[in-house]
């Protein structure tokens, strides 16, 4: 919007007639009929553009930067001029801003409407003043031409030109679009025949600041109906009408539409080339794989005690066995098809949420915090309650832990992970469950199979007196847990609200230890504490941002613009997407990139480092993520100076930005 701002001052301060029939502007322009005059009748007539090497001029509605073409028109007495007709735009995509540009020569036709008795014999000359802007990679100036319309003698030439310009403009689908406001979300419906195939259709919206440019646009075909679901990204506007270019994929093809509050269908199959790319088998089999991998991720390492515990367990009868196995899958695949379901819902109502979103909620982590408190203390041996995770006979416990073990494992995106998942954002809702429910399977599958597999199941050591001593010594790790959700509590809300929660789960290990021997008195007493501080969480919420983390590399924070800014300098570019909650991405922060060697080959190389922190919901982030096709974090994302950026693995080996670093 402020770029648009600059321009539109730029343009507007730029004095008519500054250069005259285009011979000093970067994109030359002329103005010529179709044909002489006829009263009474539509004269067309071609503003034709040539752009010179390197630059671009602007559809109608520009996109996040630039400024449409204004015309003012001198015409003869009862002649008026229609809107102009554009061709196709195509999406130009520089330093993170998008914009709806012609790089080529084109033409825009504007019908002139010609009164009934007008004297078309002496006519006084008709000229227009145009106003565009004319940018190239590096450069954007306000360019104005008086240009005067010639009536060149028709022929073959003149005819061939102007069919083509014709040809060029997308016809007007006769039957009317529908759209419907959904949250933070624009849906329309464009009729279109079922038979017309789209390979990567894209939506150029007519109506300023009405929908995110840079948002990944969703197609499905419903029917005879095309539905596109672009995000507004907060954007007040809610026009009356929306109308705009429905492009086919192909260099100039598209329709134009113009779109009336209605019914929008809700699903359909997912169009588009650049939907999704891999077959869904493979994404299915990369879920399942992930979820797998993901036991071996240090996401995991927090929930190890509670697995090792159950796994343990499983080692009593076959039957036994077989419960614990399916009520520890059934408790990992419900949490993943919750989170996924919760996930997609956010998203359709417009919301920028991704992968692990739930610990981007302060009152989700405290609960998390609570919890991790009360196992602690049961495993310590404070007190046993029948109905905990370790206690339960009945697979119950088996399957709590596997709800336990869904929420706070899949915060980060592992290896396999990432493609199943960004393209969960992007499928129809019956198969992102699928994808969702596949990783689930992959992470319970081990204790799966142990429960099934006697010849796996013998090889675990046999219950005894040893599982006391063993509970006593996990209690160590979920202590650890509790601290670290300690700690992610206080980013996320503030020191208040971090010891409110603390408060909260110590209070209530206390009132389960002593409850039952307890005077009636203290009883109150016991019951009074806790209560107070769960009352008081969500009054405890600090909802200044996150406290910046310090780093050797000292970081940028990223923003679309900085990117831009440190892409545009020339130099090198490493972009980091990370979350307190993301172990791997600390893990990869202590291991690749907060190193002095990693900082030394930085200085060196001239390289600038930016650092984008999603602990808590950032929508810039999101639609980051979105557009590498990324669920989660982390996402490491390598510029090459002057070049296009490349996605580097999510587990990154200690010299691999040392390397990239002195590679340039």
């Amino acid at each position: 919007m402020a770029l648009r701002m600059l321009a539109a001052v730029l343009l507007l301060a730029a004095p008519a007639g500054a250069w005259a029939q285009g011979q000093e502007n970067y994109i030359a322009a002329d103005l010529v009929a179709e044909s002489a005059p006829v009263p009474g009748e539509t004269l067309t007539v071609a503003l034709r553009f040539r752009p010179q090497e390197g630059w671009h001029g602007y559809w109608s509605n520009p996109g996040e930067a630039g400024l449409g073409m204004q015309l003012d028109w001198q015409l003869p007495a009862g002649w008026e001029a229609a809107e102009p007709d554009y061709p196709v735009p195509e999406v130009l995509q520089l330093f993170g801003i998008v914009n709806h540009a012609f790089k080529a020569p084109y033409t825009v036709l504007v019908p002139l409407e010609v009164p009934e008795g007008a004297d078309v014999a002496g006519l006084a000359p008709i000229t227009v003043n145009a106003r565009w802007l004319a940018c190239s990679d590096e450069l954007c100036v306000p360019e104005t031409a008086v240009l005067t319309l010639r009536f060149p003698q028709t022929g073959e030439a003149l005819r061939a030109e102007f069919d083509a310009a014709r040809a060029a403009i997308p016809p007007q689908i006769d039957s009317p679009a529908r759209f419907a406001f959904t949250g933070g979300t624009v849906r329309i419906a464009i009729p279109l025949p079922l038979a017309l195939d789209l390979a990567n259709p894209h939506a150029f919206i007519a109506e300023i600041d009405t929908v995110d440019y840079a948002a990944v646009q969703r197609f499905y075909r419903n029917g005879d109906d095309v539905v596109v679901e672009i995000s507004r990204n907060a954007l007040r506007a809610e026009p009356e009408t929306i109308s705009g270019i429905l492009a086919f994929g192909a260099p100039g093809e598209g329709i134009r539409f113009v779109a009336a509050p209605g019914d929008v269908p809700v699903g359909g199959e997912a169009i588009g080339g650049a939907m999704v790319d891999s077959p869904f088998w493979l994404l299915l089999g990369g879920a399942l794989l992930g979820g797998l991998l993901l036991n071996l991720m240090p996401c995991v390492f927090p929930i190890l005690s509670l697995k090792a515990l159950a796994l343990a367990r499983a080692g009593g009868s076959e039957a036994q066995a077989k419960r614990e196995g399916l009520a520890y899958t059934a408790g990992v695949v419900l949490a993943c098809l919750a989170l996924g379901a919760l996930m997609l819902a956010l998203r359709a109502a417009g919301e920028q949420v991704g992968w692990a979103f739930q610990l981007q909620q302060p009152l989700v982590v405290a609960a998390l915090l609570v919890l991790a408190v009360l196992i602690t203390a049961n495993f310590a041996g404070l007190f046993a309650i029948p109905n905990l995770p370790i206690r339960s006979r009945g697979g119950g416990g088996a399957f709590a832990t596997g709800l336990l073990a869904a929420v706070v494992a899949t915060p980060c995106t592992g290896p396999f992970m990432a493609a199943a998942l960004g393209a969960a954002l992007l499928l129809p809702a019956p198969q992102a469950m699928l994808l969702f429910g596949a990783l689930g399977l992959g992470l319970a599958l081990p204790f799966l199979l142990l429960g099934f597999v006697p010849a796996l199941r013998n090889r675990l050591p046999k219950p005894g007196p040893w599982m006391a001593t063993f509970r006593k010594v996990m209690a160590v790790p979920m202590a650890l847990t509790a601290l670290a959700l300690l700690w992610l509590a206080w980013r996320l809300a503030g020191v208040h609200f971090a010891f409110s929660a603390l408060g909260a789960g110590v209070t209530l290990a206390v009132l389960f230890a002593t409850f039952g021997r307890a005077r009636p008195v203290m009883k109150a007493l016991l019951l009074a504490i806790p209560a107070y501080f769960l009352i008081a969480l969500p009054f405890r919420v600090d909802d200044t941002s996150v406290l910046a983390v310090e780093s050797v590399l000292d970081p940028v924070p990223y923003s679309a613009e900085a990117l831009a800014d440190a892409r545009a300098s020339g130099a090198p570019v490493f972009v980091w997407l990370t979350a307190d909650w993301c172990v791997t991405c600390k893990v990869n922060e202590s291991v690749a990139i907060e190193r002095e060697a990693t900082r030394a080959a930085f200085e060196a190389a001239g390289v600038v480092a930016m650092r984008g922190d999603w602990t808590r919901a950032d929508p810039a982030i999101t639609r980051y993520l979105e557009e590498w096709g990324a669920a989660g974090v982390p996402l490491y994302i390598w510029y090459p100076a002057g070049g296009e950026g490349e996605q580097l693995p999510q587990v990154l080996t200690p010299d691999a930005l040392v390397e990239l670093a002195e590679e340039g």
